[in-house]
């Protein structure tokens, strides 16, 4: 199945072999020292269940209890074995490795949405 928006992310994981847990990662856009351009600064992490945040609209309702502004959500799925769902202590490790990633600009292999839902490419 092709991802094309965050509609079709919940459709696939919802029909991955095994139950997945989505893993977000919110960063905000700072910019670049001498204007030129602009980095994607982590800010805050998180794990769901693909049926906890159906629509893109219930993530952005639940992102506004968030301290931190972001722009930017990075989005991986993480397979769980069994017939169950990783457990949430399960996703700390990977969540560090997403956080690295975009810290070191490494996000190739993470989907990323803007604020309005936007699929984003990078290049």
């Amino acid at each position: 199945m092709s991802i094309t928006d965050y509609a079709s992310l919940v459709a696939s994981a919802s029909e991955q072999e095994q139950p997945q847990r989505l893993l977000f990662t919110f960063a905000r856009a700072e910019a670049e020292p001498g204007g030129q351009g602009k980095s994607l600064t982590p800010v805050l992490c998180a794990d769901k269940l693909p049926d906890e945040l159906k629509s893109f609209e219930a993530l952005l309702e639940e992102s506004k209890q968030m301290p931190a502004h972001w722009d930017v959500v990075f989005v991986a799925g993480l397979a769980g074995s069994g017939g169950q769902p990783p457990a949430s202590q399960e996703c700390e490790a990977p969540l560090r490795a997403m956080v690295k990633a975009i810290e070191e600009g490494r996000i190739d292999n993470l989907l990323a949405f803007d604020r309005s839902g936007e699929l984003l490419r990078f290049s």
